[in-house]
């Protein structure tokens, strides 16, 4: 089954948690703290593979997870990191996040970490210092990213076929190409995109078949925008019109205005025209017809007149496909290696951005910023130290200077990023 859009729920692994320990042994007096510090998460690792061509497995799987840090343990024993969840989609998969594009997978073995485990916590061995030396606090494990990603697979082609349905796509892809798509006399026989590989003069090209488009296609008719974004990383379009049309300019045309409708500069792409199943046709008829489209073509645009079935015109359009390829090829090389452009990286570095606090209408402190919320990520609510040692650092941040400007009091509710975490700024304990 050919799946080209699947949207995954991603959890990068836990980060483990930090230990609190003590060294006991016998004949040694007042053991120093040996908690070890948490393993960290395992990420979400997305590699494409050049032998996989859909994104069905995404149908039955919508959430991914990757395994979570282990504990630290005594005698300075270091929690496991959480295993990677290493996940293949295939070459020209999008990967976005919201609205946001995170990454193009466009070459073979390429990887990207769409989801990162969480650091472990510190275990209390970590914190020792000259005026510290039985720290009683140790980190909980910070939780992973959690994101709902939407994927989209756009094909990657030498040349994309494009034409009204029944203008001779498949019948010739089937010819030229190892692809053996349906073939039929009548409208929308294929309903999914398909490649094959057309070897020309001890080369190839790799072409894809589109489902016919309509008029309105690029406003969602018939099959709409749903293939029409397979053309987008084609390097040059064969559009092929069916000599029996009673318009063959008009034809042209609709194709023409649903590629300038649709954008992406798909109507500025390198084209070749050629006119199909011109074997019952003779020599004068098909001058004529090649003189209607001539009236409507760009300058210098390539036409050809083919029959598929009986191999007529083929090597000559398969060559001049192969040098427009080459052309077009060289062209974005020089553009690239001039601008220095390629293709766009996502990571998952954040910078450590400033702090900020806000208080609300009910009264509660709002604080926001990388390096706090990953501080508070970390630390357990529940125990004293934990809660003493966030406050230190709020102290040194001139957080805590912030809050009491803004009328923070003893027991003013203080609340971290996005996450459930709520502290008093200061409290009574034995």
């Amino acid at each position: 089954m050919f799946v080209d859009k699947a949207t995954v729920r991603a959890y990068a692994g836990r980060g483990g948690n930090g230990a609190v320990s003590f060294r006991h042994e016998i004949y040694v007096d007042k053991g120093g703290p040996d908690g070890g510090d948490g393993g960290k998460g395992g990420d979400i690792i997305f590699i494409a593979d050049r032998n996989a061509n859909t994104l069905v497995d995404f149908r039955y799987q919508p959430e991914l997870k990757a395994k979570p840090g282990r504990p630290g343990a005594k005698r300075n024993r270091h929690g496991k990191r959480g295993d990677d969840l290493e996940v293949k989609v295939p070459v020209g998969t999008s990967v976005y996040n919201g609205d946001e594009q995170l990454i193009d997978l466009v070459e073979d073995e390429q990887k990207i970490t769409v989801a990162r485990g969480g650091d472990g916590g510190f275990g209390n061995a970590h914190f020792t210092s000259s005026t510290r030396q039985t720290p009683r606090v140790a980190e909980k494990g910070e939780p992973g990213d959690e994101f709902e990603l939407r994927l989209e697979l756009k094909l990657i082609a030498d040349v994309g076929l494009l034409g009204l349905p029944n203008a001779g796509k498949s019948t010739f892809v089937s010819v030229v190409t190892n692809a053996k798509p349906e073939i039929a006399d009548y409208a929308f026989t294929t309903l999914t995109p398909h490649l094959g590989v057309a070897d020309i003069d001890n080369t190839s090209l790799l072409i894809a078949d589109i489902p016919g488009i309509i008029e309105g296609a690029a406003d969602g008719k018939g099959l709409g925008v749903e293939f029409l974004r397979h053309v987008e990383r084609t390097g040059v379009l064969l559009h092929l019109i069916d000599a029996y049309s009673n318009d063959v300019a008009a034809d042209y045309k609709t194709i023409r205005a649903e590629l300038e409708s649709y954008g992406r500069e798909l109507s500025k792409r390198p084209e070749i025209v050629a006119i199909t199943k011109v074997e019952g046709l003779d020599d004068e008829m098909v001058a004529d017809i090649l003189s209607q489209i001539q009236t409507v073509v760009p300058n210098k645009t390539p036409l050809f007149a083919i029959s598929s079935q009986a191999h007529t015109g083929l090597t000559e359009l398969l060559r001049e496909l192969r040098s427009a390829v080459d052309v077009n090829k060289a062209e974005e090389d020089a553009v690239e290696a001039e601008t220095g452009s390629q293709n766009p990286v996502y990571t998952l570095d954040t910078p450590e951005l400033a702090w900020k606090v806000v208080k609300t209408k009910d009264g509660i402190f709002h604080v926001t910023g990388h390096k706090i919320e990953k501080f508070a990520r970390r630390t357990d609510f529940e125990d004293y130290h934990g809660r003493q040692r966030l406050r230190d650092i709020m102290k040194k941040m001139g957080i805590s200077h912030e809050l009491v400007r803004k009328g923070a009091k003893q027991n003013s509710e203080i609340k971290y990023g996005r996450y459930p975490h709520t502290m008093h700024l200061t409290e009574q304990d034995d």
